[in-house]
């Protein structure tokens, strides 16, 4: 049965029979260094020990491995982070990180060396200065709320924030992305719902990978967002062991379509310290994005991602369809001659 408040501790867990006893010495030594929390939401969700909620929430002792290539900024932040909170990787676009605390942490996070409890919140000084230099830059077309989670901030401390945005000539989209809807959806309430409604419109990306976390208070959530005109689209991680199949796949994807959120990105799993469990290999990624052609509608196909480490960028790696041989293969995998060149009138 799930509590009223989050779990935080590996006593938690074992109260909450999601270790086992002779698991806990090992669960403390992760919790030292990653920061550990289930909300009451997330709880209900599990079902069993190892099903796909329980895997990404729940630690394990496999995230002491690390390897060689993973790296403590595996996305490549740090260099471009002008002042404190703003990351300025793509020209038109910047991050701004007001908030470094989750209501969950998911064991497979690429930030997972910076979030948690502790200096979590930008200093007013801090926020300031981030504003300040999102004003100067007029090339900034989006500014894209993460962290953390954004959505973990009240609506009265957002508030000053969107204000001040959309007080901005050149910013002409706000983003967020956020688990919140999803892992703790109480706190999407209609002074939420104001708060983000303003002139300059505002996008939610909602990251969730499996179905089996949508409950019946995140789709309550994604109906009062997606019905206030907010537009939804989602980010999905593709996981070993949680949605490496095409069944879960499309099971999610069809799931979000029925509650008015686009899929947007697959992201390939990030080379973060002691998250080798949960990577797929690319080529495998691609197999199951193939595999999603033809089998769902286009609008529950997302793209396959992968961010380059160390700052290099996203890019798209699905599949090609277009062969070397002049032929096309279609979605059940058969292939068609097409003319390298139409004839022109």
């Amino acid at each position: 049965m799930a509590g009223s408040r989050p779990i935080r501790t590996p006593k938690e867990l074992l109260a909450q029979h999601l270790i086992q006893e002779d698991q806990v010495a090992a669960i403390t030594d992760v919790a030292k260094r990653y920061a550990l929390s289930i909300t009451p939401a997330m709880r209900s969700r599990i079902v069993e020990l190892d099903d796909p909620v329980a895997r990404q929430f729940v630690p394990t002792e496999d995230e002491l491995t690390s390897l060689p290539e993973e790296r403590e900024d595996p996305i490549g932040d740090d260099p471009f982070t002008p002042v404190k909170g703003v990351t300025h990787r793509y020209p038109d676009r910047v991050l701004l990180k007001p908030v470094l605390v989750c209501p969950v942490y998911c064991r497979f996070c690429f930030r997972r060396e910076v979030v948690g409890p502790g200096d979590s919140m930008l200093k007013e000084s801090q926020l300031a200065a981030a504003l300040d230099y999102i004003r100067s830059h007029p090339e900034i077309w989006e500014v894209i709320f993460t962290g953390g989670d954004p959505f973990i901030m009240s609506p009265d401390r957002l508030r000053p924030i969107l204000r001040a945005l959309d007080g901005i000539e050149h910013v002409k989209v706000i983003r967020f992305h956020t688990r919140v809807p999803v892992v703790d959806p109480d706190r999407v309430t209609e002074d939420l719902v104001e708060a983000l409604t303003m002139d300059t419109p505002v996008w939610v990306v909602v990251h969730t990978n499996h179905s089996q976390e949508i409950g019946d208070g995140a789709r309550r959530a994604l109906r009062l967002l997606a019905g206030s005109g907010i537009p939804l689209v989602s980010q999905t991680v593709l996981l070993k062991g949680v949605n490496d199949t095409p069944e879960a796949l499309e099971d999610l994807f069809r799931t979000l379509i029925v509650n008015r959120v686009k899929p947007y990105y697959l992201h390939h799993g990030d080379l973060a310290v002691g998250t080798s469990h949960f990577r797929t290999t690319i080529k495998e990624g691609q197999a199951l994005a193939r595999s999603l052609r033809g089998r769902v509608s286009g609008l529950c196909q997302p793209t396959y991602v992968l961010d380059i480490p160390g700052g290099h960028g996203k890019v798209p790696i699905g599949p090609t369809y277009l062969n070397g041989n002049g032929t096309v293969t279609d979605p059940w995998g058969i292939a068609h001659t097409y003319p390298p060149k139409t004839t022109e009138d």
